[in-house]
């Protein structure tokens, strides 16, 4: 090879590394400081969110804290760093760089007070609330909130997603490919937001103590309220209790992309009706 095609070459690879290491560069600083892409993996949220929907996170929604840095996790290449790993030092910062308050009834992605799992929630809470569930009515403040019955929610009783997860019912089902039903109800928040929320059985989260949410937390519930671990239950069940507001990462605000299969390349599985959904 000639010096001078040697050159060339070693020039061409030397430019293809700096375009991908600054394309890396502009979509780590994208998403570190305006949106992150968040994958909803259970069905703690139906109906509002479904398995398989695809959600890009607003983060300027209400500031920043350690937990908008991003986590990097690919467990087949043995890849694990957390948010703490780029930004740790500054958790247990008092405020929020250029923060703002987020509203009752909002979609939020938070990062979990122990594990640091990002979980999606509705918050229901702000500090100096109080929460409690009566007979599988929401009070906040000593007051029921406004439910009105609407058409129930169905779904085929099947594997969904990734993990294969079985829906929970309301009716009896006997195999696969049976229609499963819960009862559907939107619920109108104290600040007039609504949202469509399901009920499947009786259980213990349906009547709870009051929970008064302290300073500088938030209290969460998902849509799907019989099939979802949130601030209901202590963290040693797996629950979130009270979420700091360092924690949060932002608001899901629209719904990008759907599929109802284990890939997002079966395009056959697509939801297209679903596609740039806003989340209310």
């Amino acid at each position: 090879m000639s010096e001078e095609l040697e050159s060339g070459v070693w020039a061409s690879v030397k430019e293809t590394v700096k375009t991908i290491v600054y394309a890396l560069l502009i979509a780590g600083t994208f998403r570190t400081l305006f949106f992150q892409p968040f994958w909803i993996p259970s069905g703690s949220m139906k109906d509002t969110l479904l398995i398989g929907d695809f959600l890009f996170v607003n983060k300027m929604a209400y500031g920043y804290s350690y937990a908008s840095c991003p986590s990097i996790k690919i467990p087949s290449l043995g890849v694990d760093i957390d948010a703490e790993d780029f930004c740790g030092v500054f958790k247990g910062a008092e405020k929020r760089f250029l923060g703002s308050e987020p509203e009752v009834g909002d979609v939020i992605v938070f990062r979990h007070p122990v594990t640091g799992v990002d979980f999606v929630k509705r918050l229901i809470g702000k500090p100096g609330d109080r929460i409690q569930m009566i007979d599988s009515v929401l009070h906040i403040n000593g007051s029921p909130v406004e439910l009105e019955r609407v058409a129930d929610f169905e779904e085929p009783y099947a594997p969904q997603g990734a993990q294969n997860s079985i829906p929970r019912c309301a009716n009896t089902v006997t195999s696969q490919g049976d229609t499963c039903i819960k009862e559907r109800y939107i619920e109108t928040l104290p600040n007039g937001a609504k949202h469509s929320i399901l009920n499947i059985a009786v259980q213990r989260a349906d009547d709870t103590g009051v929970y008064t949410v302290p300073e500088g937390h938030y209290f969460f519930m998902g849509d799907n309220r019989d099939n979802s671990v949130d601030s209901r239950f202590p963290q040693s069940e797996g629950g979130v209790e009270f979420v700091p507001a360092e924690n949060l990462v932002g608001r899901a605000d629209r719904i990008i992309f759907s599929s109802a299969g284990r890939s997002m390349l079966a395009f056959w599985t697509w939801r297209m009706d679903r596609f740039f959904e806003v989340v209310e």
